[in-house]
């Protein structure tokens, strides 16, 4: 076992720990209550302005009878960088007109050199409803998206306690946010479904030894319950992939470091998707 593989399974701890840091030192500067102030006083938070549902598009099979959220992603913990220097603005484009449903951008820094910037820019450039792919771990951040313009946020069971969120998607339904709840277990489809969560993402990569196995999703599809929507997440690069998913019951796939891999990201895209 290499010294790289020993430290993953702390991965989660260690982002987690100073996804804590930068909202403290976040709200040092900008209070929480002055924020969700802001918010309501710009109209952000009383239904004005422009809304893409994210839930919406992925409730049934596209036109190719799938729907891929496809991701920018600069780099990861486990692979480094990727794509340092893509153009966000550039990429959503190129996804747009592959036939992508989603987009989905990272905005960490420390761990996946993302930022804001990088969604702001891809969602000008779009039409399409784009996730903000970050660790929420408190309230402040789900404003913080708000104000970035987001249309849904990802939610990881694994790194919330039950109460905290439930208190997570009751803010997201009053802010008008759409949430991709993130589960890799029964137990932790259970806790999204007790707490309410439609949107279901499957992560096929176990968050502590990051490992990667696409029956994951296989398996846990078919303990979702009425209304419940799944997302398969992490380790699908190939169109036969999609189809396996596809007959277990899966139309949604978030796709992210294959795509950004490509030397021709629609050109792929487009053949994820049958076309």
């Amino acid at each position: 076992m290499t010294d790289e593989t020993k430290s993953k399974p702390d991965i989660l701890s260690r982002i987690l720990e100073k996804k804590y840091q930068e909202v403290d030192a976040a709200q040092r500067v900008v209070p929480e209550g002055r924020l969700r102030a802001e918010l309501r006083k710009a109209g952000t938070v009383t239904g004005t302005g422009e809304k893409r549902s994210f839930h919406d598009k992925l409730s049934t099979p596209g036109r190719f009878g799938a729907n891929i959220i496809a991701e920018i992603k600069r780099g990861s913990p486990s692979k480094g960088s990727i794509r340092a220097d893509l153009d966000p603005a550039a990429y959503a484009l190129s996804y747009e007109k592959g036939g992508a449903a989603a987009l989905s951008v990272l905005t960490d820094r420390s761990f996946f050199m993302g930022s804001p910037e990088d969604l702001r820019q891809a969602r000008a450039a779009v039409r399409l409803p784009v996730l903000r792919k970050d660790f929420i771990v408190s309230t402040y951040q789900i404003y913080e998206s708000v104000a970035m313009g987001v249309d849904a946020i990802l939610l990881i069971v694994r790194a919330l306690s039950p109460d905290f969120l439930r208190a997570c998607l009751d803010l997201c339904e009053e802010l008008r946010l759409d949430a991709l709840v993130e589960v890799h277990s029964a137990t932790e489809l259970e806790e999204a479904t007790r707490a309410g969560a439609r949107l279901i993402g499957i992560n096929n990569r176990d968050l502590k030894t990051f490992r990667t196995d696409i029956q994951t999703s296989i398996d846990l599809v078919r303990h979702l319950e009425t209304g419940q929507v799944a997302v398969a997440e992490s380790g699908i690069h190939e169109r036969a992939q999609v189809e396996r998913l596809i007959e277990a019951g899966i139309w949604n796939f978030l796709i992210g470091e294959s795509l950004v891999r490509a030397a021709d990201p629609e050109a792929f895209l487009k053949s994820l998707l049958g076309r």
